[in-house]
């Protein structure tokens, strides 16, 4: 497949539609030549499955985190129309609006370090992090219908987050239109007491500190002014319930695939016309679990406030902990943009893919041991990816293969020969998220700032880390 793409540029590559006959659209590759490399033959073969989709706008997108998933690749941006389109929970990925807060702070670096150990621990016991792990909240099923319909306000009204916290959040940390009616009783179980953690998998809270400023006036604006300033930053989603909204959705539309005499080059691309019953019902209940999750992070946010404040006696505002911006990956918006000259409104998926407009903070994350970066997105953006970037590092491997190549004490060891601190619920969640495991992140990163659709702001490193 890979000897079918056309080099645009050094940072971006061209999928002709005539590559398969059933292509409606060209895909869009952004990568440079050590990433492309790296992305497997059969992740480009699911691209060009969604480019055969009803309604796809071109072009369908694949980011240099791209890498094969359930129907499409993680790291895929496709964009339908409002009318003709489709809407798809597998699109969207199980995982819905796991997204990244980056919080920051007023201490250096050996500050952290003085007291690194007992920082990571109290972390470790302030957020629950594993898999099924439970919260502290004990959510009435009222206080959780709240909670799906109103975000991050509800946050704010209960004293979890702060005013400040909801205007540095995507979406202002609330998707209108979201309808508990269309979300099962399971989802809701597993939602209940799930409210302020982490969970596991790829999920992590991490202390970072800066080590390169690249663009000052931005960064400043940003409240970041220095190398060594300390940041956190935490990944994770909608825990349970976006799970189950997705796995109850697949199913329904796997159905309305039937119904509306749907032809999918893979079944597991099921969807539903944007304008049917299932189409809406998806949409209404998709953004419940969107709004949970950035009630998630805004909890545990909170949580992190706290022991901050018991390990270094200050409060958090003296230490200046404040969100810098919370993103969302995982997600589906109905947006608007200059198309071919004309005003026109989308169905865009991002799938392991995030927000990037003009101005607007972009989150790359990496893995433990490894950098991250704060990026700020692009007109170009809008005019090649929908307003869309890379998400993270986008994994190498398995997490099985990865297991069965690392193991967890020696990954631990060897985050401590560099001075980094971390702590799991089991030596497995750091093997199977190992450094290794996983594609090179300022490969991905100087991907996406070559090709102009996000630009970097400031690079960060690890102090501490928390797997899930």
């Amino acid at each position: 497949m890979k000897e079918k793409l056309k080099k645009v540029s050094e940072f971006e590559w061209y999928l002709p539609k005539s590559t398969r006959k059933e292509m409606r659209v060209d895909g869009r590759i952004i990568a440079n030549k050590k990433i492309l490399d790296a992305i497997e033959e059969d992740a480009i073969q699911q691209l060009t499955n969604v480019a055969c989709l009803p309604g796809v706008v071109e072009p369908v997108i694949g980011l240099p985190d791209m890498h094969w998933g359930y129907g499409l690749p993680m790291g895929a941006v496709s964009a339908f129309d409002d009318k003709e389109g489709i809407i798809s929970a597998g699109l969207c990925g199980f995982d819905i609006n796991c997204g990244i807060n980056i919080i920051r702070t007023n201490l250096t670096a050996d500050e952290v370090r003085k007291k690194q150990k007992e920082l990571v621990s109290e972390l470790f016991d302030a957020v629950p992090c594993g898999v099924g792990s439970k919260g502290k909240l004990r959510l009435t099923p009222e206080q959780l219908e709240e909670v799906l319909v109103k975000g991050i306000d509800w946050a704010v009204e209960n004293g979890y987050a702060t005013k400040e916290d909801k205007k540095a959040t995507e979406e202002l940390g609330r998707m209108d239109g979201a309808d508990p009616s269309k979300v099962s009783d399971l989802a809701k179980k597993r939602g209940m007491p799930q409210l302020g953690t982490l969970g596991a998998g790829n999920h992590f809270l991490e202390v970072q500190r800066v080590t390169d400023i690249f663009d000052k006036e931005t960064a400043a604006k940003w409240g970041i002014t220095k190398k060594d300033q300390v940041m956190i930053m935490i990944h994770c989603g909608s825990r349970g319930l976006g799970h189950q909204i997705a796995t109850d959705y697949l199913k329904i539309q796997e159905q309305a695939v039937d119904k509306y005499k749907i032809w999918l080059p893979d079944k597991q691309l099921a969807c539903a016309p944007v304008n049917s019953q299932e189409g809406r019902d998806f949409f209404a209940a998709m953004k419940t679990a969107v709004n949970y999750s950035f009630t998630n992070r805004a909890v545990m946010t909170k949580w992190i406030r706290e022991r901050f404040e018991k390990v270094f006696g200050r409060t958090w505002q003296e230490m200046d902990i404040k969100t810098v911006y919370a993103i969302a990956h995982n997600i589906v918006k109905l947006e608007e943009f200059d198309y071919n000259g004309k005003k026109r409104k989308l169905y865009v998926h991002r799938k392991g893919a995030t927000r990037s407009y003009p101005g607007k903070p972009v989150i790359i994350a990496g893995t433990m041991g490894t950098s991250s970066y704060l990026l700020k997105g692009t007109e170009t953006a809008l005019k090649k990816t929908f307003g869309s970037s890379a998400h993270g590092a986008g994994r190498a491997m398995s997490r099985h293969a990865a297991i069965k190549k690392f193991w967890g004490g020696k990954i631990k060891q060897e985050l401590a020969n560099r001075g980094i601190e971390s702590q799991s619920p089991h030596p497995k969640s750091l093997a199977e998220e190992a450094p290794l495991a996983y594609k090179d992140v300022e490969a991905v990163v100087d991907s996406v700032h070559g090709a102009g659709i996000s630009l970097k702001v400031a690079r960060l490193e690890p102090l501490g880390v928390i797997k899930g």
